[in-house]
C-alpha cells in the first residue's frame, strides 16, 4: 500500500465481509437516504471504470463507533474532521489514504470503494464495509 504499510489501514489484508446494513436494517449513508453499499444512486449512474481513487475512510473497531461516526456525518460534518477525531486508522490525516490502485486493498474495502463515486469532504457520499481490520466508513475524492 505504498508509504502506509506501517499504519493500520484495509491494504494488503485478505477477507472480511461488507456490512450493507445495520442493527436496525436500514441501510446508511450521506442524508440517511443513501445504501452502506449498493445505493440505487449508484446502480442507476454507471461510473467509468477507474484503475486508481483517492480514498478516505473512518475506521472503528466497533460497530456502535461507527454508527456514531456515520451520524456525524448525516448531520452535516466533514468527513476529515469526523475521521480526525473518530478514526482508529494511525495514520492521522483526516482518513486520507490518498491514491490507491486495484488490488492494493482488502477486498471488500476496494469493491466498495470502487464503487462508490467522488465526492467533497464537506458533503461526502460514503458507505461502510466491514473488514478484518474493523468497520470502515469510505468515501471517494477523485477517480482516474
Amino acid at each position: 500500500m505504498g508509504k502506509n504499510k506501517d499504519t493500520k489501514t484495509p491494504g494488503g489484508a485478505k477477507g472480511g465481509k461488507a456490512d450493507k446494513t445495520d442493527k436496525a436494517g436500514k441501510k446508511g449513508g450521506k442524508g440517511g437516504g443513501k445504501a452502506d453499499s449498493e445505493s440505487s444512486d449508484t446502480k442507476s449512474t454507471k461510473l467509468k471504470g477507474a484503475m486508481s481513487i483517492n480514498v478516505r475512510h473512518i475506521l472503528c473497531e466497533k460497530f456502535t463507533k461507527s454508527e456514531e461516526a456515520m451520524t456525524r456525518l448525516k448531520n452535516g460534518e466533514k468527513f476529515d474532521v469526523v475521521a480526525r477525531e473518530m478514526s482508529e486508522d494511525k495514520a492521522n490525516r483526516g482518513g486520507s489514504l490518498g491514491w490507491q490502485t486495484k488490488g492494493n486493498l482488502d477486498p471488500a474495502f476496494e469493491k466498495v470503494a470502487f464503487e462508490l463515486p467522488p465526492s467533497p469532504v464537506d458533503s461526502p457520499t460514503f458507505e461502510r464495509v466491514k473488514t478484518g481490520f474493523g468497520y470502515h466508513i469510505i468515501m471517494v475524492e477523485g477517480r482516474k
